[in-house]
């Protein structure tokens, strides 16, 4: 063993793609598996790795995140043991917990290495996450951070002082402003994929990862900010529970059929099954009245029904629709309450289980890079020349046909009069759009194979045309 070279330890967890480095000791390198595991990943001292900077401050996000997927952990956010089913990889050879793992040399920058790199295969641990520690230890990653978002929530909406007095919770009118006040300001952030494909590249945001995002000028989907509104209303003990929705679908909800392709992964000939979990939204219940809340924005309202509004939303006889333009048309959508082992099941099976979730998102659930009220902007990806003009005729007779302006080019660029539009209206948006176009492309390069091109689409939402003019 060379004692010179720097020794790393790597571990990356196989269904995310998150990973992190530590620098170890010279003489950790002998220990089994198990031991680094308790020191480095279940027990690390964060302070004295951060303090002799063998951790970067960027890879404590992700340590937490992994600790999430391998330890299970109790309502009070403490960890327990691995999670049965849980598998250590390096390369082929699958890794007991006494295995003293190999130690691979490399150089870098002119620097040796010694680097052991542990691959985390959990395909079979299941839906074993618990909900309430998991949003604990989240919130206790940037406890300051999520406190401020909220109290700033509540004084943007209602002024200065006022979060103060929300804060204490002791009325069913202080709960409800609290949660108003935070599901305004989720919605206000933007509604968008582009995120995926730019600074840490998560393919599926949790609902902490959505609130960071939101801070630092994004947003996320519908379901990625239901998962940040009940992340950030869970910690003061506010009850609600997932809704899911969708485009004219009546109750019953097929609970039996969803719970099957959550288990197989098979969406074949499911779409009639699949409506029901199109949108998400929350359902609250504060001191007995029913708040309906849909803080997705995009080109959905916001929306905030309480006491019989509610229930006339969830009703089985005569429910009342939404309606909503998420793409091009608009659509007529339903919401249900549902066993809540469906949603949590497909908000975890997102974050990874379901493969090419963020290439999903953005073309075959046809919610594009950005949607808002005027603009709504995607990719057009294409090999060839032929197949560009066959995807440009099919988005401008979609788009004729709604009586929306639409401008197709094959470069990504907003160079095009609607394009420079589109920037005067959602500057930090076009910036991060822009960004995007190398990852997103090699994604769907790893997906469909070499060798595609990108360009933008952009349609005007909120210039309609007469049809056929």
């Amino acid at each position: 063993m060379d004692h010179t070279a720097n020794n790393i330890l790597r571990f990356i967890d196989l269904v995310t793609g998150k990973s992190f480095a530590v620098r170890i000791q010279p003489e950790e390198n002998i220990l089994p598996i198990g031991v680094l595991m308790d020191l480095y990943l279940k027990n690390p001292d964060l302070e004295i790795l951060l303090h002799e900077r063998r951790l970067t401050r960027e890879s404590v996000d992700i340590l937490r995140s992994i600790q999430d997927y391998v330890y299970t952990c109790s309502d009070q956010g403490f960890l327990g043991g691995v999670y049965e089913g849980l598998i250590l990889l390096q390369g082929t050879s699958r890794l007991d917990y006494d295995s003293v793992p190999t130690t691979s040399k490399l150089v870098a920058e002119g620097k040796n290495f010694n680097l052991i790199e542990i691959e985390i295969e959990r395909t079979s641990v299941g839906y074993e996450r618990n909900w309430t520690g998991f949003h604990r230890r989240r919130w206790e990653i940037h406890p300051e951070k999520y406190l401020v978002f909220v109290q700033e929530s509540i004084e943007h909406f209602h002024g200065p002082g006022e979060a103060e007095r929300v804060l204490q919770l002791e009325s069913p009118a202080q709960k409800i402003k609290l949660v108003d006040s935070v599901a305004k300001r989720i919605w206000q952030g933007d509604f968008e994929n582009y995120s995926r494909f730019i600074g840490k590249k998560f393919i599926y945001k949790t609902g902490n990862e959505t609130v960071d995002n939101i801070i630092d000028g994004s947003g996320g989907i519908c379901s990625e900010k239901v998962q940040a509104l009940k992340f950030l209303t869970d910690h003061f003990g506010i009850n609600s529970e997932y809704l899911l929705a969708g485009p004219g679908v009546p109750d019953p909800v097929p609970e039996a059929r969803l719970r099957e392709m959550l288990t197989t992964f098979d969406f074949r000939f499911s779409k009639r099954h699949m409506r029901y979990w199109q949108h998400t939204s929350l359902l609250y219940n504060i001191d007995d009245k029913k708040v309906v809340v849909d803080a997705t924005n995009g080109n959905i309202p916001y929306l905030f029904k309480q006491g019989k509004a509610a229930d006339q939303l969830l009703g089985y006889n005569s429910k009342p629709s939404i309606q909503v333009r998420m793409a091009i048309r608009p659509e007529d959508f339903y919401y249900h309450r549902v066993s809540q082992d469906i949603p949590k099941n497909l908000y975890f099976a997102m974050e990874g289980w379901i493969e090419d979730v963020d290439l999903i998102q953005v073309f075959d659930n046809e919610l594009g890079l950005y949607i808002a009220k005027d603009f709504l902007l995607a990719p057009v990806v294409y090999r060839n020349q032929r197949i560009y003009e066959r995807l440009r005729r099919e988005y401008l007779t979609a788009t004729q046909q709604a009586g929306l302006g639409c401008y197709i080019h094959p470069d990504w660029n907003l160079d095009s009069e609607a394009g420079q539009r589109f920037v005067s209206q959602h500057e930090n948006a076009a910036i991060k759009i822009l960004d995007s176009r190398d990852h997103l492309l090699t994604r769907y390069d790893e997906c469909h194979g070499p060798g595609h091109e990108a360009g933008l689409v952009i349609i005007e939402l909120g210039i309609r045309k007469e049809v056929g003019a």
